[in-house]
């Protein structure tokens, strides 16, 4: 998948994010979770874009990383719907399995990219 596929793709994803939190009911759980899930959901298309923008390898990594919390925070949120019982299942399952998706995409887009860098994640301290 080329980068403009993947914008149009994270634009489908803010739009759909916009559908569904326009039928969260309107009381404390909806409009907190459904604020939440808009920022975080539209995000990962935004950032995408800025992520394409990157001017180094540095640049990039840091910015798909932004997009990749994003992204796994949309997840969050989703699941936080249907667990609580905000939503049916039907509605939320297509945009958290695409959620899911995009997370493996970015993440590996991360690894390799920090590979071809030469960077690695900082041993955890004992």
């Amino acid at each position: 998948m080329n980068a403009e596929e993947l914008k149009k793709r994270t634009k489908l994803f803010a739009l759909g994010i916009m559908k569904l939190v326009g039928v969260l009911r309107n009381t404390v759980q909806g409009r907190t979770v459904g604020g939440q899930l808009v920022r975080s959901g539209t995000s990962v298309g935004s950032n995408y874009r800025a992520t394409c923008r990157a001017r180094s390898g540095a640049e990039f990594i840091a910015k798909i990383g932004v997009v990749l919390e994003e992204a796994d925070e949309s997840a969050f949120w989703l699941e936080l719907i249907v667990e609580g019982e905000l939503l049916e299942i039907e509605l939320v399952e297509p945009l958290l399995n695409e959620a899911n998706e995009l997370i493996r995409i970015f993440a590996s887009s991360r690894i390799t990219a920090s590979s071809r860098l030469g960077v690695q994640k900082a041993a955890p301290r004992k």
